[in-house]
């Protein structure tokens, strides 16, 4: 079915909405003037990510070969540029050793799913859902 002009027009705004919201936490929720729960996204989902690399959590590796790590590696992607910026950096190469190295990883990955999840709340808030 194709879309009408209307929606058309719509849908470029929608997607950078998106594509921000995705790429920094909260600012989907802050260009939809939503400030309370844009900055909260802002502080939080960026803040649990820093938890889990400084636990000793691991940035999982694309690996297609094993799914479950190559979920977990789709995971970490999902809080957006913070992943970048880290594996850039050198962080979340993990320590196996460390006691806490499991609790990272969750952290990590929680924190990546978290942010897909706000992501489709700005995007329903966006189409007028909520």
């Amino acid at each position: 079915m194709r879309a009408t002009a209307a929606e058309d027009t719509q849908s470029g705004p929608l997607v950078l909405l998106c594509l921000a919201s995705w790429a920094v936490p909260g600012a989907g929720h802050l260009w939809l003037r939503r400030r309370s729960k844009g900055l909260i996204f802002l502080i939080a989902l960026p803040l649990m990510f820093t938890i889990g690399l400084a636990i000793r959590g691991r940035l999982a590796p694309f690996d297609l070969s094993d799914p479950l790590v190559a979920l977990a590696a789709v995971a970490d992607v999902g809080i957006g540029l913070s992943y970048f910026i880290a594996s850039v950096l050198g962080y979340g190469g993990g320590d196996v050793r460390a006691v806490t190295y499991e609790y990272g990883c969750t952290f990590l990955i929680v924190a990546g799913l978290l942010n897909l999840l706000v992501v489709i709340d700005a995007y329903d808030t966006a189409m007028g859902r909520k």
